[in-house]
This record gives C-alpha cells, structure tokens and sequence, in this order.
C-alpha cells in the first residue's frame, strides 16, 4: 500500500479565520499535539508576515523532533531568507513558495505575464533549493488556471528544484471529478528524474473540500493538506481528521496507508476548538458531539443489537471518551498531576501550582470536574500567562428595568490596578464600558459567544469575544473561560482589547 503524507496548516491557513490568534506558546503546545496526533509535516507559519510569526516558527523548529517544519514564503528572496532564518533549527526543514498563476490573479493582483510568472517560479525555486532540500511550490489559485500554464508551471518549478508541489484548490471552485482529473492530467504529463510529490490544498467554499481531497488520492496525490476541524479562511479548509477516518474505515477501496494515530483525534481537535475559540458542531463528522449519539428508536434498538447497524465508526477509535473524570475538592495534587498526564500534558513543576490552585478553585464550586474541564483550566492558564494584563476584579450593581452598574479593575504584570466605572443597558454591557475606559479605546464588538463547556447548571462556561480596531479594521479574540459567565465575559474582553491595543501601537 502507498503512503499518504499528512499536511498540516492549522497555525498558518488556519490562523487565517478571522479572530483566531494563536500566542507562541499556543502554536508550540498545538504542534506537539500534531505532533503526537502523527502529522508528517506541520506549516508553522509565514515567517516574514510578522516578528510573532517569525518566533513561532523558530520555536515550533526546535521543539518538533519527528515532523518537517514548514515555512511559507512568497517568490521573493526576502521572504525565503526570512523562512531560513526561522527554520535553521529545525531537524527537518521544508519551504513552501507559492505564486498565483490564474488569469484573474496574474492580471489584477501581480500585474504579471505569464512569462513573467514563469521566469518568477524560475528564479526563486532555485533560490530556495539553494538553502532548502526539501522545496514545495504552489501555483495558488491552480483550479482556475488554464491547464496548459499550469503544467508549464509545475514543469518550470520541478525543473528549478522543487520535489513536492501542491495543487491549491484556493477559492473552494472545484469539483471531486475536475480536481481528479487535473491531478491526473499533471501526473501523466510532467517529466523529472526524481520522484514528485503532488498534494492536495482545498477550500470548502462549496462544501467539497474533504471530497476534493480523496479525490485528489484517488488520482495520484500522495500528500493532503489542511486543518484540524477544518478551520480557515471563509468556509475553511479540508478537515484533516475526516480524511484521516475516511481513509482508515475506506481502506478497502483507498488502499492507502498513513501515520495518524486516530486515537488522538478528538483530544486534538478539542484542543484547537479551545484555543482558537471556535466550537466545534455538534453533527460535525468525526468529532462533533452527535456524531456517536442515537436518538431514532429504531437506530437505538440496532445499535443494542449491535452497534454495527448503524455505526461504521466506534467512538474509541478517534478517542472519544464519555466517562465522568472522578476528581473532586478532595482529590489531591498527585491525582490531579496524573489525570493531567492521561490527558496529554507533561506539566513542569511551575505550571501545576497555579492550574492545581484553579482546579481547587473550581472543586469548590462544581459538583462534578470532567476532562473538558481540565481542558479548559489548561487552555485558560497558557492564554493568561501569554497576556500583560489581567482580570482583577469585577462589581456589579443591578437595578431591575434599569440600567446595570459595573467597577472593573485590571492588573498588570507588576501588579498596579486600573479601575473604572461605567453603566450600560445590561451588566455585560455596563463591563465592558468600564472595560473600554480603563484602555482608553472604543472598539468595535463584532462578536459575543457563550458555550457550555460541560453539561449542567454547573457548567464552566467560555466566552469568546471578537473586537475591530476603527482605525484598522483589524480584528482579534479574547477567550474568557470562568464558572461564572460575567467572569469569564470579562476576562475574554480585557484580553482582547490588551491584544488589540498593542496592535494598534505597533501599527502606529
């Protein structure tokens, strides 16, 4: 059987969506997973597109010892450098440079020929596999480019070095028949001495990404790229774990193999639902939270009968697990360091004081503590270490049918208090007018999100808030997550606006 490679550009492609920020230590701890989840080559970002883009690529290359550590970069000599620089550590680099070659991109965005855009490939895939020895092209937007260019293309960039090229799918236009038959096409026609790898990269603006990518395996492709729970721009990318499921319960027909370990799935999409913010559907394939459940009577006596008449995926096999985590307020610190272990989290002695502290914390008011709990205080911790400023305090005055009175502090890292007062229509509303006055700054609330962690009246709860500067137009996240929702409504809002008004400086 023939080995399909997996891709993964949830920390670049991925990152894309608006509001999703991932810290540093975010993007290392989601590597490691990836890592551990079985990923062959992870896209750790776009090196040049900022200084907090650059370190987390180079932290991303130190930390990975299995995986290729990717790097993206434009056909300029710059953004090559730059991706060098960041992936000099890494055990097993990889650039990726892309160039759009459809009509529509070469006309109104390069303002390029196709000569031109031929020469380009030329130039800087050579360049690159001056640095690199593994060099992936993309000519971005290749499902609408004329097929003829492309091939030439994909010809000039294999003839210049390159060993892998990805076929993007880049607006989501194509189609599983289309798509398999322009990687066909390619496969017949070009000509190297070395063996090629060509991928996959699709959007689901039609809803046919992870369609496409079978597809594209079908016909050749050997790599898939994507995203976990298939986040991205606009509709997003292939969603890495329905591939991974289809081609493990479809071995039959794909006979193909891979290094997915499927038992890690769901811990892996979960952590990537924390942290960028983004809850995963409940009828979402592979991971979402219906995807075991039987509601129909007749669906319900098959599955009594044998789980086989209407489950062709067992829940054990992605690692979904439904059992309660027996901790309490009474479990001690070496129960709570073990469970933390059997979920994944290797934690040095600095960081289980303060989560052990949080857990304690949280025994107190909850009946009863689960694994998405644990999860939780994890994600929370690494967003508040990787945050200047903190929640310190919040007041409230309610006045029924009228308006709402709130006094919010915040602390900085050397412990000095902001406090302001304001009212609103509501007690949100009135925290977060405090919010805006203690860092001076009106933005613009796109978005306000509760989800129930867990299932109860106790339940934890997340808020997930998105802010628009007005000068910029730039958008950012805060992620709040407290068993109390006003709580954790103003954590997500004070970090958030933090991260927007530095942004706003350095802009300025």
């Amino acid at each position: 059987m023939r080995e399909i490679q997996f891709f993964d550009t949830t920390l670049r492609d991925g990152e894309q969506t608006p509001g999703v920020n991932f810290n540093t230590k975010e993007k290392v701890q989601i590597a490691l997973q990836l890592e551990k989840w079985g990923i062959d080559t992870i896209e750790a970002g776009f090196p040049i597109a900022s200084e907090g883009d650059f370190e987390a690529v180079t932290a991303i290359a130190k930390a990975a010892t299995t995986m290729t550590v990717a790097g993206l970069a434009r056909c300029q000599k710059k953004d090559i450098d730059r991706a060098y620089e960041a992936l000099q550590h890494a055990k097993f680099p990889q650039i990726h440079v892309f160039l759009a070659t459809s009509d529509v991109h070469m006309q109104y965005k390069l303002k390029m020929t196709e000569d031109q855009v031929l020469a380009a490939i030329w130039e800087h895939v050579s360049y690159a596999k001056e640095k690199f020895a593994k060099v992936q092209f993309s000519p971005e937007d290749a499902t609408r480019t004329n097929k003829e260019f492309l091939l030439k293309a994909v010809q000039t960039a294999i003839d210049a070095g390159a060993t892998i090229i990805n076929i993007p799918d880049t607006v989501g236009y194509s189609n599983p028949n289309e798509y398999g038959a322009l990687f066909k096409y390619l496969l017949a026609n070009i000509k190297s001495e070395e063996e090629i790898i060509f991928s996959s990269h699709c959007h689901d603006d039609l809803g046919m990404a992870t369609a496409n990518a079978l597809a594209a395996i079908e016909n050749g492709a050997n790599r898939i790229e994507g995203t976990i729970n298939g986040i991205g721009e606009r509709a997003g990318n292939t969603a890495l774990e329905e591939v991974a499921v289809a081609l493990h319960i479809r071995r039959d027909f794909y006979q193909c193999e891979n290094k997915i370990q499927l038992k890690e799935t769901k811990r892996t999409s979960d952590l990537i639902a924390r942290l960028s913010g983004i809850s995963i559907p409940r009828n979402k394939a592979i991971i979402g939270g219906n995807a075991y459940a039987h509601e129909s009577g007749i669906h319900q006596d098959g599955v009594l009968k044998n789980p086989e008449t209407y489950e062709i995926i067992t829940p054990q096999l992605v690692g979904v697990n439904t059992n309660s985590l027996p901790l309490g307020k009474l479990s001690g610190r070496h129960a709570f360091v073990t469970k933390m272990e059997e979920l994944g989290y290797s934690l040095a002695e600095a960081e289980v004081k303060p989560l052990f502290k949080r857990f304690k914390n949280l025994a107190d008011k909850k009946k009863q503590i689960t694994d998405a709990d644990l999860l939780a205080l994890v994600a929370d911790q690494v967003r508040q270490e990787e945050t200047s400023l903190h929640l310190a305090g919040v007041q409230l005055q309610y006045v029924s049918n009228g308006h709402q009175g709130a006094i919010v502090s915040v602390r900085d890292k050397k412990g000095e208090i902001k406090m302001a007062s304001a009212i609103g229509s509501g007690s949100i509303q009135a925290i977060y007018n405090s919010i805006d006055q203690i860092f001076e700054q009106q933005p613009v609330l796109i978005s306000y999100e509760i989800t129930a962690l867990t299932a109860g009246e106790d339940a934890q709860a997340q808020v997930q808030v998105i802010l628009e500067c007005p000068q910029t137009k730039k958008r950012i996240n805060g992620i709040g997550i407290d068993f109390d929702v006003l709580e954790a409504s103003a954590k997500a809002y004070v970090q958030a606006s933090g991260n927007l008004k530095n942004l706003f400086s350095e802009d300025k």
